[in-house]
């Protein structure tokens, strides 16, 4: 993510809530409508106008409301609402979020190891549990609905927010409020080190091992390059990479990883706005460009581990195994906004080489894992035809 100095002035003089209030609807509402509608084409008689639905809803507001409105409160609401329903991941960030978005990799910060997704004005559903987490050892499961974090409902905050809302600087626990079976349920968990190492990597017989990514902050592709390419050394079977629970990370550091598998100019490219593109390059020599891969994927595999994966089936023909991951494969900007706040927005959206988007559609796999069964052992045995060396 890119980060983006304030471009507003805060004035700090008082305003009365009303005025605000009418500046904030027909100032959203502007903003939503003219991505809507040409301007050069005026409105068939009869027909409302984002102009009459702006009036309407602020004279409405202003004649009827039960309450003084509390200005600050509902601009905040208003600029939520609209940059969270644009796509999963766009966002707007308080003080707090935005405070914690600032460090790429939350260094310091420490987490539950709960892999959630969520779309606009849904509940987070749980898609996966790190191994050893303290989510999974306080018993939550892959399924389960997360309908508040320390007693705020989570239906309105974006899936970056929800992320950013469990991870704290210490070690206190958040308390889960999950449905589950029609059942409500509320779970205290300590927050832990979910991540002690970026990677793990395990002997496999039949194979050249299985590298487990964790996620794809920095410096992991320099700690692979210090302790993992010299065991890899003279290796020839297929190599399995576990990306099933990497589902944080920089894109960046993502193609630094892809360029350990193959050398190119166009690894894939970001369109942005426009249509323009901008090609993605892995211009180093790749030390493991003849080992054969085998990816491992499931609905916890996103953002740079979706554009790793994608890179890999498109450019080196490795098959996927596992299920739909959910395509959040973007790049996105932070822009600073007066008070601290921040506006996070999706500003490009990856193509592999060969022109394939991933973006909302996910990677489908090779080799489908049976619903329920998403354990090591299972996908080991719907590897064991790839990795059988071909007469």
């Amino acid at each position: 993510m890119t980060y983006r100095k304030p471009f507003i002035t805060m004035s700090r003089t008082t305003r009365t809530r009303l005025l605000s209030l009418g500046a904030l609807v027909a100032g959203v509402l502007f903003f939503w409508v003219a991505r809507q509608i040409r301007p050069a084409v005026a409105a068939p008689r009869g027909v409302q106008t984002g102009a009459d639905l702006t009036e309407s809803v602020v004279r409405l507001i202003r004649a009827d409301y039960v309450e003084e409105p509390n200005a600050k409160a509902t601009m905040e609401g208003g600029f939520r609402g609209l940059a969270n329903s644009l796509d999963a991941l766009s966002s707007y960030l308080d003080k707090d979020a935005a405070r914690k978005s600032a460090d790429a990799a939350l260094s310091g910060y420490k987490d539950i190891g709960l892999i959630v997704f969520k779309r606009a004005s849904t509940f987070p559903v749980v898609v996966g549990l790190v191994e050893g987490s303290p989510a999974e050892k306080a018993g939550l499961k892959t399924g389960d609905v997360v309908s508040a974090l320390d007693d705020a409902s989570t239906i309105l905050p974006s899936l970056p927010e929800i992320r950013l809302a469990l991870k704290a600087s210490e070690a206190k626990p958040v308390k889960v409020r999950i449905i589950r079976d029609n059942e409500t349920k509320e779970i205290s968990v300590v927050r832990g080190d979910v991540y002690p190492k970026p990677f793990a990597f395990t002997e496999q017989a039949g194979t050249s091992g299985v590298l487990a990514v964790a996620h794809f902050h920095p410096p992991l592709v320099d700690e692979l390059k210090a302790n993992l390419l010299p065991r890899l050394a003279g290796k020839t079977r297929p190599l399995i990479l576990d990306l099933r629970f990497a589902y944080e990370g920089d894109n960046a550091e993502a193609l630094r990883f892809v360029n350990l598998f193959v050398q190119t100019a166009k690894a894939g490219q970001f369109e942005k706005k426009g249509g323009v593109k901008e090609t993605l390059a892995c211009p180093d020599p790749a030390p493991l460009g003849n080992l054969p891969i085998v990816l491992w994927i499931a609905p916890s595999t996103m953002g740079p581990a979706e554009i790793a994966a994608a890179c890999l089936r498109d450019l080196r023909q490795a098959k996927a195994v596992g299920t739909l991951t959910p395509g959040l494969t973007a790049r996105q900007d932070v822009f600073a906004l007066p008070g601290g706040d921040a506006l996070l927005l999706t500003t490009g959206i990856f193509l592999t080489a060969s022109g394939e988007k991933i973006w909302s559609k996910g990677i489908v796999p090779d080799v489908k894992i049976d619903a329920g069964r998403s354990d090591r052992k299972a996908y080991l045995e719907k590897s064991s035809a790839l990795l059988t060396p071909r007469s």
